[in-house]
Parts: C-alpha cells; sequence; structure tokens
C-alpha cells in the first residue's frame, strides 16, 4: 500500500506554475489538475466511463453532506465505499459539507461544538462535527479528505473573518485529534488536508497559512475565496498564500472557477482545482472552447455544421456539431445536458494539461496571457 506523495516536478522560470505529481492508492494525478464535481456520487449527466474516456478526468470530487444525506452512511459502508459503489476506481476527494452547511444559512447554527443544521430532503435535525465529519468522510472513502472549516461569507468584516478562522483552526485540531486516531477504511490510504481562511485580510491569511503548515498534512487547501469577493481580491489573496504555503506540498485552490480563474491561479503556484461551473454552464447553453465561449442557444449556430470543439482530444468534442447541440437544447433533450457537459470538462482537463506542457517548457505566462486573451471572447 502506497502512501500519498506529492513530488514537485518543475517551476516555470517565468512565472509561480509548477508541475507535479501526486500519488495515491487509487493512482497518479498529474498537476496541475481539474476536478470534476460529483455531488452526490455522481458528476451530473455524465457517466464514469465518460469521465474516464472522453474527459480524461483523473480524480473526482464527492460532497460529504449531499452523501452523509443521501444515499446514507449504511449503504456506502455496505458497498464498501464510494469508490465501489460508484464504479470508480481512480482518485476521490471528499470536502467535509463545510460549504454545504453554511450556505444553509436559515436553517443552521454555528457553535463552538460544530454546526447544527436541517436536511434539505426532509427537514430532519443533524449536527456535523470535527470528530464525526472525519468518521463520516472515512466511511465515505475519500483518497484525500478535507478538515471542517468555517466559510465566511465574502466581504465579512475583520471581527467576524478572525473569529472564524480561530474556530477553524480549534477544528482542526480536533479534525486531527479524530483523524489520527482513527484507521484507513477499506484497505488504502486516506489523506486529510487542513484548509486555509482569514477571509480577505492579508494578516489573518499569513497566520492561517503558517498555523496550517505547521500541522504538516499531506497537502493543504485555499477555502474562503470565490464567495463574493471582487475577482481581483481573490487573485491578490491566493498569490499571498501561495507565497506562505509548503513548497513541497500540494495546493489546492477550493471551488474556483472560470477557465480564466484558473490560469491565473496556477500562475500562483496553485496545483488543484475544482468547480461545478463546466456542468452547470453546460446544463444551460454555455460553452466553453479552445476558441472562446459560446452561447449554444445563439441563432447564428443553427446550420453550424462544424464540430463543437476540434482543438480538444474528446471524440463527443469532435463527434458532434453545433447545429445538433443546439437543436437537442431547443428541444429539451437531456443528450444536449450530457454532451454539453461532457464538452465542457473535456475542455477543463485539456487546459489544464495544456498548462502543464506549457510550466515544463518554461512558456507558461506567454501561453497564459494569449490563452486568457482567446477564451474571454464571446463568439
Amino acid at each position: 500500500m502506497a502512501t500519498f506523495q506529492f513530488h514537485l516536478q518543475h517551476t516555470d522560470i517565468t512565472s509561480k506554475a509548477r508541475a507535479g505529481k501526486i500519488i495515491t492508492d487509487h493512482g497518479e494525478i498529474l498537476t496541475p489538475v481539474f476536478m470534476p464535481v460529483g455531488t452526490a456520487g455522481s458528476v451530473k449527466a455524465v457517466t464514469q466511463q465518460q469521465l474516464e474516456i472522453d474527459i480524461h478526468a483523473r480524480i473526482i470530487l464527492g460532497n460529504t453532506y449531499h452523501l452523509y444525506l443521501r444515499p446514507g452512511l449504511e449503504v456506502l459502508e455496505a458497498a464498501g465505499g464510494l469508490h465501489k459503489f460508484i464504479g470508480w476506481n481512480r482518485p476521490i476527494l471528499t470536502d467535509s459539507g463545510g460549504y454545504q452547511v453554511f450556505s444553509l444559512a436559515g436553517t443552521r447554527k454555528i457553535k463552538e461544538e460544530g454546526v447544527t443544521f436541517q436536511s434539505h430532503i426532509d427537514g430532519s435535525k443533524h449536527l456535523f462535527t470535527p470528530e464525526n465529519v472525519m468518521d463520516i468522510q472515512r466511511t465515505i472513502g475519500g483518497d484525500i479528505i478535507m478538515a471542517f472549516d468555517e466559510c465566511p461569507p465574502g466581504g465579512s468584516e475583520y471581527k467576524y473573518a478572525k473569529a472564524s478562522m480561530e474556530m477553524t483552526h480549534r477544528w482542526l485540531n480536533r479534525c486531527l485529534l479524530q483523524f489520527n486516531n482513527t484507521d484507513d477504511k477499506y484497505g488504502y490510504t486516506q489523506n486529510l488536508f487542513p484548509i486555509v481562511q482569514g477571509g480577505t485580510y492579508k494578516d489573518l491569511r499569513k497566520q492561517s497559512c503558517e498555523y496550517i503548515t505547521s500541522k504538516n498534512a499531506a497537502g493543504n487547501a485555499i477555502g474562503g475565496l470565490s464567495v463574493g469577493e471582487p475577482e481581483e481580491k481573490m487573485y491578490e489573496i491566493c498569490d499571498w498564500c501561495c507565497d506562505h504555503l509548503p513548497r513541497e506540498k500540494p495546493r489546492y485552490l477550493m471551488g474556483v472557477g472560470t477557465p480564466w480563474n484558473i490560469l491565473e491561479c496556477i500562475g500562483m503556484g496553485v496545483d488543484m482545482f475544482d468547480c461545478v461551473m463546466p456542468t452547470r454552464n453546460g446544463r444551460n447553453a454555455m460553452l466553453f472552447t479552445t476558441k472562446g465561449v459560446i452561447n449554444i442557444d445563439n441563432k447564428r449556430w443553427e446550420k453550424d455544421f462544424s464540430a463543437l470543439d476540434d482543438g480538444l482530444d474528446c471524440e463527443v468534442s469532435n463527434h458532434y456539431s453545433k447545429a445538433y447541440l443546439r437543436h437537442l437544447m431547443k428541444s429539451k433533450e437531456i443528450l444536449g445536458l450530457t454532451i454539453a457537459s461532457i464538452h465542457n470538462l473535456a475542455f477543463y482537463v485539456w487546459l489544464t494539461g495544456e498548462a502543464r506542457k506549457k510550466i515544463l517548457e518554461n512558456n507558461f505566462t506567454a501561453w497564459k496571457n494569449e490563452m486568457i486573451a482567446r477564451l474571454l471572447q464571446k463568439l
């Protein structure tokens, strides 16, 4: 059984962008990497085979809050964990459920013990604590599991951001204690990532980076960004955090974002990304392509029989035409949602793969600037 490893292979000479390799018991992950979000054990509208063959995904996410409520821990444990339940033999990262719980602002209460909340399914009451969230994630079976944190809203005042960060640190200590006192499940190694918080305040972020670094975890995450703060502030804080997190550990920026956000943050030294945007925007007719952004609903695509994107190594993007996908969307055919989702995910995975190539060639910054200008075009 391998232990979790991260090998930093190269840093681009024109930026802080890094190429690396993460090794888990379920396989290797080349970084930078985009991780499709499989909230309830399913990346929406996409099969696991399509994730492997068409999209080339190396790792996906599962959501602790949703999986805990349905299908529930009893089912997941009986199945032998999430990998076996969903038929996915590559790495899985599980979030702590913190973000989902905190987004239920009207039906949850935050205390030192943890967070009580009401299920969105049936209104039943539940408690998440740092301890039981470790146990829940052990049972779900992620290769990488996240510490339980409080995610303050964008624009939080200093006093709130500071108190929230301090509680996140206290909760981290409890997560680590529980994690270290429990065994890996299902015969493979599980690895805990702490989360940096501190709002948009550099002194708090620095303090949080130093605190979680002292725990010497397998990797570190940057949380609480892309939650309502201006984009420039997000970049400033992300860059600051990367400067204060250890070079030899992977850095995961949670929940970010657009293709141009991802490229900018790769340039700052981020290794891992996730976001619901490719599937959510795809289901709403927005396609990200190697030439720019397309609204496939527009009449201009009605008789455009060219491929969705022949610049991608994706059979779906190469095979189906813009006119056909527009027809499916207009007809509200479910297949349209699948094609758009596969295409957008394949684009995100391609984009991080291309970034890796340019890092290894020491040509990342020039390529990034050219790519962002192209991606911001509305076709």
